[in-house]
């Protein structure tokens, strides 16, 4: 299940966090301490720091990761928030590619589904509206980043042990074959005929030698 367990009850602050983080240095840490340096000492507060990490703009330790680096780029910070919420709510947008346009009673009967009763009612409420406010400051109006195709080899290319590769311009000559022709190999039975007489055993193997070298 990719959804987010962590949520905050005050909602209502949830574009003055981002909008203080991007007024100040990314920290080496996001700690409490931090962020009462942003001007949000209440414990409730702490509960953005769950919220940061679940959106893959922190790791387990509280350090800002690339995502966080590029928030802070003015120009684009509201469309890297819709990205880390595209992750954390990655099943809800599952079910509805345009889940950013649902409100709150719509996005909690989707999770309350989804959570398929491993979460309180009063939990999922309040993770619906964490989810309704980030996407009230989020930009949703690109398209999802595409998965980058993986880069192509600068290895030469491989060449079949049985193909040769020929240079460009050559062409086939008359005696040649289009196509390349694995080896073949061929398996004769022969059967003797009962003799005692040794001399009927030389001539058959000197013929055999003869025609077959």
């Amino acid at each position: 299940m990719v959804l987010p367990n962590s949520y905050t009850i005050k909602t209502g602050a949830i574009s003055d966090y981002f909008e203080a983080m991007l007024n100040a240095q990314a920290p080496d840490r996001f700690s409490h301490k931090f962020l009462e340096g942003l001007g949000f000492s209440s414990s409730n507060d702490r509960l953005l720091i769950g919220i940061l990490k679940e959106l893959g703009f922190l790791n387990s330790d509280g350090a800002p990761q690339q995502r966080y680096y590029e928030f802070l780029d003015r120009s684009v910070s509201q469309k890297v928030l819709a990205d880390g919420i595209r992750e954390a709510y990655q099943d809800l947008f599952a079910v509805n590619t345009k889940a950013y346009e649902l409100s709150v009673d719509d996005a909690f009967n989707k999770l309350r589904t989804l959570y398929k009763g491993e979460k309180k009612d009063t939990v999922i409420r309040n993770i619906a509206k964490t989810f309704v406010a980030l996407c009230d400051y989020a930009d949703f109006t690109e398209a999802p980043k595409a998965t980058p195709e993986p880069a192509k080899s600068d290895e030469p290319d491989k060449i079949s042990p049985h193909v040769q590769k020929r240079p460009a311009g050559d062409s086939p000559s008359s005696n040649e074959s289009p196509l390349p022709i694995k080896s073949l190999q061929y398996h004769i039975n022969i059967v003797l005929p009962e003799s005692r007489d040794q001399a009927v055993y030389d001539a058959l193997f000197k013929s055999l030698r003869d025609h077959l070298g």
